[in-house]
């Protein structure tokens, strides 16, 4: 059963009244990727003339996953404890993205760790764009969550479930 559709197949916002309040977590990661024949240094500080790139998506990130609920229907406000976006080169003309949330809280905060990740990764494109228009965000997805009925952890690609108890990677 859909949890946002009721009885009627209408949609819903589901009811987190009756839920316990725990410590929940969330990691999600992005790959942004310039093409071969971009001329981009991995590895240094990337600036173009809108700014320093990192450190903007790094606000943006934060930003969009305090606003998540502004942007999904059916999210619930959840006021975050931690907001932590991560950007790196990871290869030769790609920038591994990543967003840990952490909130105490009845429901989880697995949208708010992909709202802020997806947002920084947006923001280097649109840093970026002037470069190359041939930029691609790929890998979306949800690396880990603890809290909650059940944790998860593993590589976005993978999907494995986290052993009962395990903190996140």
């Amino acid at each position: 059963m859909l949890t946002h559709v009721d009885a009627a197949n209408r949609p819903t916002m589901v009811d987190v009244g009756d839920k316990d309040v725990t410590r929940r977590t969330a990691e999600a990661s992005a790959v942004v990727e310039f093409p071969a024949d971009t001329d981009v240094d991995s590895g240094s500080v990337l600036r173009t003339k809108k700014g320093p790139v990192f450190d903007t998506a790094i606000i943006a990130g934060v930003m969009a996953a305090k606003k998540t609920h502004e942007l999904i229907p059916f999210c619930h406000q959840i006021p975050l404890e931690s907001c932590k976006i991560a950007i790196d080169w990871s290869g030769p003309r790609q920038i591994l993205v990543r967003c840990s949330v952490r909130a105490t809280h009845k429901t989880g905060v697995e949208m708010e760790a992909l709202t802020g990740v997806t947002a920084a990764a947006l923001t280097i494109y649109d840093m970026c764009k002037a470069m190359t228009h041939g930029i691609r965000i790929r890998d979306v997805g949800l690396v880990s969550k603890t809290g909650g009925k059940r944790d998860y952890g593993g590589a976005p690609d993978q999907g494995r479930p986290a052993e009962a108890g395990a903190a996140p990677e």
